[in-house]
């Protein structure tokens, strides 16, 4: 079976990212998958600090995001849009995932032979979409590969409903649509 791990890279508790995530989470789910949503919230982790890394080691909640990365074939990722490229919160949680715990890991050990679906959502006209560029090539130096289908939601204060889910049935069915065809990639690479 398909196991992904779905994310977003906002802290906010109402983040339109968070909802995002969920309905591309749903289409997996539908093909098949078996998708964890999680929230970043929960692992809160201090900023990425080689000093402190040489003398505590990986700290317990970045442990626990590296094993879900882990134990998970791929990502779906909803990215807000700070200042054109990414949030700080997901940029430290994956550098921390990044770290080498002992001399037999192998580099980028939660990443590499990763695949990922990525989105975004901001309340301005492009959507987040100058960020996705920052997070599709971020991920790809990580060894993950990011398949082509992503989403853009523009206008987000007023795209979801007060179920969480997108108003617009378009737009709902593109979103839903990342997370079917990275369970479709991962199902064939798997098989």
């Amino acid at each position: 079976m398909v196991k992904i791990l779905a994310f977003a890279g906002s802290a906010r508790k109402d983040s339109f990212n968070k909802k995002l995530v969920k309905v591309a989470a749903q289409g997996a789910s539908e093909k098949g998958a078996e998708v964890t949503v999680i929230d970043l919230v929960d692992f809160p982790m201090p900023l990425f600090n080689q000093d402190l890394e040489a003398a505590e080691g990986l700290p317990e909640k970045a442990r626990e995001f590296k094993k879900l990365l882990i134990e998970h074939d791929g990502f779906l990722i909803a990215s807000p849009e700070y200042n054109s490229a990414f949030s700080p919160l997901l940029k430290n949680s994956i550098d921390w995932a990044s770290r080498v715990e002992s001399d037999d890991e192998p580099g980028l050990l939660a990443y590499r032979g990763k695949y990922a679906g990525i989105m975004a959502a901001s309340p301005g006209g492009l959507g987040g979409l100058r960020g996705l560029v920052f997070v599709r090539m971020l991920l790809n130096n990580l060894g993950i590969t990011v398949i082509p289908e992503q989403h853009a939601l523009g206008q987000a204060f007023n795209a979801f409903g007060d179920d969480g889910n997108l108003v617009d049935e378009k737009k709902r069915t593109s979103v839903m649509n990342i997370g079917a065809k990275l369970t479709e990639v991962i199902g064939k690479i798997k098989a």
